[in-house]
């Protein structure tokens, strides 16, 4: 339930903002765990996602994670898996045990790896029937990855879209639920391989907010209208004078 002094809250459709909320994965980039805490605080009773990063996963590990469960949040492990298939399947089972909501691989490591994933996710759940399924999805260029850096030093000739495109429809042959990409890439996404296919879209940049070392960046607004399903949203909130204003501007534009 939201905090009763967000007057303008109260009187809009409480429905509609939280599901534009339930659509918002909030980075949690921070150095270690008490200042996510902080953040936390701050956003209290706003129903969105939490995103773990490498970061803050490295500082505080999978007691974080437990945590962030036991406050009511859905969360992210944006680990980006990127190894041969076995260690990833164990990897996936692992995480799949912490409870995470949704977690990624990289579309990079090939179709056999992304099988090994989903694998070691579903032998959780062989495991111990009271598990969930997480959302698995693979990264396919990061946003800040422009077409010269792809070209020349990936390697990778052509459009960033092209590649963002062919690695989704790899994730989709392994099964997998949808992919990250950047907002620009979401309406070819779902042409290639479905709308029930997930994208989910860091990048994004209220209006008047600088991109840091994005390059492939729409504001919340504008990746909403796109059609992608969630969308990740770091410094802008965590760096804001007023986190939780900010958060609730964004999912005012995302209504």
């Amino acid at each position: 339930m939201l905090r009763s002094r967000q007057y303008e809250w109260r009187r809009a459709d409480l429905r509609s903002f939280e599901e534009a909320a339930g659509k918002l994965i909030v980075g949690l980039d921070f150095p270690d765990a008490d200042q996510a805490r902080k953040l936390l605080k701050e956003l209290e009773g706003i129903p969105c996602y939490m995103k773990v990063g490498l970061q803050l996963f490295y500082a505080a590990g999978p007691d974080l994670i437990r945590e962030l469960k036991q406050r009511g949040y859905s969360v992210f492990l944006d680990v980006k898996m990127h190894d041969i298939p076995n260690t990833v399947k164990g990897g996936a089972n692992s995480v799949t045990k912490l409870g995470v909501d949704l977690f990624n691989v990289h579309a990079g490591g090939g179709l056999d790896m992304m099988k090994a994933a989903r694998e070691g996710a579903l032998a959780a759940l062989e495991s111990d029937s009271s598990l969930t399924m997480p959302k698995i999805i693979a990264v396919t260029q990061l946003t800040s990855t422009s077409r010269r850096v792809m070209n020349e030093e990936i390697g990778i000739p052509g459009e960033v879209e092209g590649a963002v495109v062919h690695y989704a429809e790899v994730a989709r042959q392994a099964g997998l639920d949808g992919v990250v990409a950047s907002p620009l890439e979401v309406t070819a996404i779902k042409a290639q391989c479905g709308q029930a296919f997930l994208t989910v879209t860091p990048g994004i940049r209220p209006a008047n907010s600088p991109q840091g070392d994005q390059s492939r960046t729409l504001t919340p607004g504008e990746a909403m209208a796109q059609g992608t399903d969630y969308i990740v949203v770091g410094r802008p909130i965590i760096a804001a004078p007023n986190p939780r204003e900010a958060a609730e501007s964004i999912i005012k534009e995302m209504m």
